[in-house]
């Protein structure tokens, strides 16, 4: 019986035990996975009860990616690269073991027969969710990357950050305001909540005047996955434009998890119809 569950806040949007509980389902193994609000401030107190508690992992969303690395007994690769964690998974001996899988969710979700190498990105947005982009597009071979932000001020940890992990990517930055023509990009990402059900729904990180100048082999990526399809996806599908919808890296980053938990890979496809049930 497997004891699972996701810490964050707020949580009131989270599909994520829906999600698992179908892939414990589709692999046959019992368990369950508690949606844990968790603000900031209580973190110290939520680990205390989850170690207390017998839990064999749990997921990590904002706002507390970066500070569960404090807690941790060691990383994977993926969490050095992107500098925080979304997955922990408990020892017998009660320590922690941190990993982030959404590098591996945000890769899986391209599909096998986009060639990105030696291409140039756009990514809106400098947050927690454009690091695990920007590994993932690493290992695709990408040569450039720009991003786009609302204050670049904010953003120079993060450039500072990605620019010394990987350092054969030229990363340049942008207001996102006064954002270039983005013609000469082969996929743009959005990486900001922008869209999102319950937060700005009904608007898009740029404007549609941005999507028209997109050249048809461009891919619109968008991380967002509730709605299934945001304003941006369908205004870029209305162009004729390729689109990546959030909700199939969210379903990757959770079969990685699920597999790290229990050493048994779920059914995506299952996870994926309880997703779609649930939005």
């Amino acid at each position: 019986m497997y004891k699972l569950g996701i810490i964050g806040y707020p949580l009131g949007h989270s599909i994520s035990a829906v999600i698992q509980q179908a892939g414990l389902e589709s692999i046959g193994l019992e368990g369950t996975y508690d949606v844990m609000e968790t603000p900031p401030e209580d973190l110290i107190n939520r680990i205390k009860y989850i170690k207390a508690n017998g839990y064999n992992g749990f997921n990590v969303t904002i706002p507390l990616k970066v500070p569960m690395s404090l807690f941790l007994d060691d990383i994977d690769d993926y969490a050095n690269i992107a500098g925080c964690v979304n997955t922990v998974k408990v020892m017998e001996d009660r320590t922690f073991y941190g990993y982030n899988t959404d590098i591996y969710g945000f890769r899986r979700a391209i599909p096998a027969d986009v060639d990105l190498s030696g291409k140039n990105v756009s990514i809106l947005g400098t947050g927690g969710a454009s690091r695990a982009a920007v590994a993932g597009l690493a290992e695709l071979g990408v040569s450039e990357i720009d991003f786009y932000t609302r204050n670049i001020i904010n953003s120079r940890q993060t450039l500072e950050y990605v620019r010394t992990k990987f350092p054969a990517i030229t990363f340049n930055v942008y207001q996102i305001q006064n954002i270039r023509s983005l013609e000469g990009t082969s996929m743009v990402v959005n990486a900001t909540p922008i869209g999102m059900r319950g937060f700005m729904a009904d608007q898009m990180p740029l404007e549609g005047r941005d999507l028209d100048k997109l050249t048809p082999e461009t891919i619109v990526y968008d991380i967002v996955y509730n709605p299934s399809k945001t304003i941006l996806i369908k205004e870029a599908q209305r162009r004729g434009l390729r689109t990546i919808g959030g909700l199939d890296m969210l379903i990757y980053q959770a079969e990685r998890a699920l597999q790290i938990w229990t050493g048994k890979l779920p059914d995506t496809d299952k996870m994926k119809i309880a997703a779609l049930e649930a939005l």
